[in-house]
């Protein structure tokens, strides 16, 4: 009977112990499974990145070329970055909600082929005003601006029209509404959130993860 009792006791303890193996695998491989999938929608293999691969912080930006705030951030996030060199990498993703704002998105990212894209995402941050009309993208207006730009217009034409980019718009808008990412400049430092909009609080969450 005692031998009885104790091959009870002994199975009891198996079953609970293998219960809170059981959950604790469970629990780390669901927050592994979460980590993974948030990392890949924040960053593409296609997205246009400024800096290390090895960088500590990985900057990711969801921003839309007719927007005035991301604009306004975009030398400051530079600034942050040159204050730490190689040691934060700036991962750009689209997010055209302007009316039109996805014909210029298509004419930045079309850029790439002739080696211009940091300076055509420059160029348009920095001419906003002659061609957004109350918030919406005048398309006339941007090509005819792009004539007094050193770039290859007849190419840019031509290079816009390719359905990869469209498929790389449409991938950044719907990770952009997973991510819960409904305006822009919106910031992800190592996969977290800008909660609190502002460029301290940027800052600061940025040297946050640095001290890490």
């Amino acid at each position: 009977m005692k031998n009885e009792k104790t091959l009870i006791v002994i199975s009891v303890i198996s079953v609970i112990l293998l219960f809170a193996l059981g959950a604790y695998y469970y629990k780390n491989l669901s927050n592994f499974t979460q980590s993974t999938s948030k990392e890949t929608l924040l960053i593409k293999p296609y997205s246009f990145k400024i800096g290390s691969d090895d960088a500590k912080v990985k900057l990711v930006e969801f921003f839309d070329p007719a927007c005035g705030t991301c604009a306004q951030f975009y030398p400051f996030v530079k600034e942050i970055m040159k204050k730490h060199p190689e040691q934060i990498q700036l991962i750009l993703r689209y997010a055209p909600f302007h009316e039109n704002s996805d014909e210029v998105v298509k004419i930045i990212e079309a850029s790439r082929e002739q080696n211009l894209y940091l300076e055509t995402l420059e160029f348009f941050f920095a001419t906003q005003r002659y061609w957004i009309n109350n918030h919406v993208v005048d398309k006339q207006a941007v090509w005819k601006l792009l004539e007094n730009f050193w770039i290859d217009v007849s190419k840019l034409k031509a290079d816009v029209q390719s359905e990869k980019i469209t498929h790389l718009i449409k991938e950044d808008l719907e990770d952009a509404k997973a991510l819960h990412v409904n305006k822009t400049p919106s910031y992800f430092v190592n996969g977290r959130a800008l909660e609190k909009f502002g460029y301290q609080e940027l800052v600061d969450l940025i040297e946050e993860e640095l001290k890490k």
